[in-house]
């Protein structure tokens, strides 16, 4: 089973994007509301060097936005 976290923010439509896309997917995940928790925020920060919403993080992998190829691809790594 695949470790999978998306931080997001609830205004952010790209957030709502990627969780759709994975929910289709039926891809279980952690959803992360970094505007409510700041250590979370941080530690994205951290992982990512990016401020930006969304990110996904598949098995230690970033994926800075909605980049669908990319988290497609990692997803058939898991």
């Amino acid at each position: 089973m695949a470790n999978i976290k998306v931080y997001s923010t609830p205004t952010c439509p790209w957030c709502h994007a990627l969780k759709d896309f994975l929910r289709e997917k039926n891809v279980e995940f952690e959803d992360i509301d970094v505007s409510k928790d700041q250590e979370k925020a941080k530690e994205m920060i951290e992982k990512s060097g990016q401020m930006g919403v969304p990110q996904i993080e598949i098995n230690g992998k970033i994926i800075v936005g909605f980049d669908k190829a990319a988290i497609e691809k990692e997803l058939e790594n898991v």
